[in-house]
């Protein structure tokens, strides 16, 4: 159950946006440093702090699909529809570039990024605040993405005053990223929101690799990743190296379902939605641990994890 935020707090993160100032913020996918994506100074304080290179497109938090013609031009008639479906929620829509978007915020491209969150705080803060507000996810860039305050205050302490603690992310990933700027529609990162309902309300999608695409947040090879090395292993490997704890030491596991002794790593559930809920908080835990490395049980290939698999590929693949 989120905690309600004083009013007082709220008032302050308009204030400090409005001088152009960051905010962590809570979003229902993971905490996000927020700046006023109409300030060029705001947002090149979120590439600074972040360690961000500055051709990687920032996402664009608006309050609802009658925000869209301020940053999207033309807003085609999917677009409507997918917002209508899943507004407010985890899905982005790349779209055409509005006159007046900054170049810092699409990366240099004619496109950018747009989703309407759901979490009740963030909804509260952009309509207070009456603009787009940039938030990609508040921790050092390609590191593991915050799901509660804390991870936040641990990421950036001082560096970051304000951080608006709304619990823990309802979702734990990163959204849906689709591409609405060309002839066919196509998901560019995976997310809560699945293929098979994008293409119940606007019908079949192309193929990321059919034609250029646009750049887009979180889509880099090797990206959410720990400080120590993390290996994908096949259930049944990690089983044989459970049961001779000797050839674990100096490593932790993570399972999906399934039972570990706490000194050996830690389990997630084994349905999509709960596993990727605990996700980025299990290897922030597991982590700080300091293993030699964290060994991850490889979930379900099934169209409901696809924005776990993703995300536990691309943590892998920098090890």
């Amino acid at each position: 159950m989120t905690t309600p935020i004083p009013d007082a707090q709220i008032a302050r993160a308009v204030a400090a946006l409005a001088r152009g100032e960051l905010v962590g913020l809570p979003t229902e996918t993971v905490y996000g440093l927020a700046a006023d994506a109409g300030n060029a100074d705001a947002v090149r304080r979120v590439f600074a702090l972040k360690g961000r290179p500055a051709e990687h497109p920032l996402i664009v938090h608006i309050a609802d699909a009658t925000w869209l013609p301020l940053w999207a031009d033309p807003v085609p008639d999917a677009a409507l529809a997918l917002a209508a479906a899943f507004w407010p929620g985890p899905l982005t829509l790349v779209l055409r570039r509005a006159a007046g978007v900054l170049d810092a915020i699409t990366g240099g491209q004619d496109t950018v990024a747009l989703r309407a969150p759901a979490h009740p705080l963030a909804r509260s803060l952009l309509r207070r605040f009456g603009r787009g507000i940039a938030a990609p996810s508040a921790n050092r860039f390609g590191r593991i993405s915050p799901t509660t305050a804390a991870h936040v205050r641990a990421e950036f302490g001082d560096r970051l005053p304000i951080v608006l603690d709304g619990g823990p992310c309802a979702v734990g990933i990163e959204s849906t990223i689709l591409d609405l700027s060309g002839a066919t529609p196509a998901i560019l990162r995976p997310g809560a929101i699945s293929r098979a309902q994008i293409e119940a309300v606007i019908g079949p999608l192309g193929e990321h690799v059919d034609a250029p695409r646009p750049r887009v947040s979180g889509a880099l090879e090797s990206h959410y990743a720990p400080t120590c090395p993390l290996r994908l292993l096949d259930a049944a490997t990690i089983d044989a190296l459970l049961a001779a704890p000797e050839n674990l030491e100096g490593v932790l596991v993570l399972r999906c379902g399934g039972s570990i002794d706490p000194a050996h790593g830690m389990t997630l559930p084994d349905d999509a939605a709960g596993y990727a809920h605990g996700l980025y908080a299990a290897l922030r835990s597991l982590d700080a641990r300091s293993p030699a490395s964290i060994l991850v049980e490889s979930v379900p290939d099934q169209p409901a994890w696809a924005g776990v698999r993703d995300r536990l590929r691309r943590a892998a693949a920098g090890s």
